[in-house]
């Protein structure tokens, strides 16, 4: 079963436009936006360690909600899929596995957002807000510490770039999904899922081997 329509355009391509999203699937794409990201800023390694490994978690969860929003259904147990550790063991196993089940086209609308953010120079001001004010909704002083966190990581850390653009592109995708999905429930047109421009890869330091292995590169 498949919960999206493909559409060809004849100057953007192939794409996708979803179907209405079942009410526990948005919920979970929601709670999936709620990361600890740091709140502090630390110049030392563990820090950016910290930040790297919730940017694993991030784009693996993000990736394998999209699996299920392909499908329209998600499994039955999600103790696993919250857990906020590192992601090691079984546990990465899992996800990864779920990750791997993301379709071609949908990955695509993914990889568009990844390229456009390694690509543009505004890119630490479009991913650090969006991560920590969808992170801390509730929250307006976390969530300003967090995106300044988020912004230096960024800029300071070049090395660190793939793999927040990584977290970041994967969670747009999920909330961009569920607003084309509301569009077509409330219109009964097909909408396709807002993307940035897509880019060629770039030549940047920094691609992790997750990266490479969660976006198939």
């Amino acid at each position: 079963m498949r919960a999206y329509e493909l559409r060809e355009d004849p100057l953007l391509g192939c794409r996708v436009c979803p179907l209405p999203v079942r009410g526990d699937l948005a919920d979970l794409v929601t709670r999936s936006h709620r990361v600890a990201w740091p709140t502090w800023l630390d110049r030392g390694p563990r820090m950016l360690r910290h930040m790297l490994d919730l940017c694993r978690l991030r784009t693996a969860r993000g990736l394998a909600l999209l699996s299920w929003l392909a499908v329209g259904e998600p499994p039955g147990d999600l103790d696993w899929f919250w857990t906020a550790r590192r992601l090691t063991g079984p546990r990465q196993d899992r996800m990864y596995g779920a990750a791997a089940e993301v379709p071609d086209p949908v990955l695509g609308l993914v990889l568009a957002n990844w390229t456009w953010a390694l690509g543009s120079c505004h890119a630490g001001r479009v991913t650090a807000p969006y991560l920590a004010g969808t992170a801390y909704p509730g929250d307006g002083y976390q969530a300003a510490d967090a995106t300044m966190t988020l912004y230096q990581t960024y800029d300071r850390h070049p090395e660190a770039r793939p793999a927040i653009a990584a977290a970041w592109a994967t969670a747009r995708v999920g909330a961009d999904w569920c607003k084309a999905a509301d569009l077509r429930a409330a219109y009964g047109a097909g909408t396709p899922v807002f993307t940035y421009p897509r880019g060629p890869r770039p030549a940047v330091a920094g691609v992790r081997p997750w990266i490479e292995r969660l976006f198939r590169l």
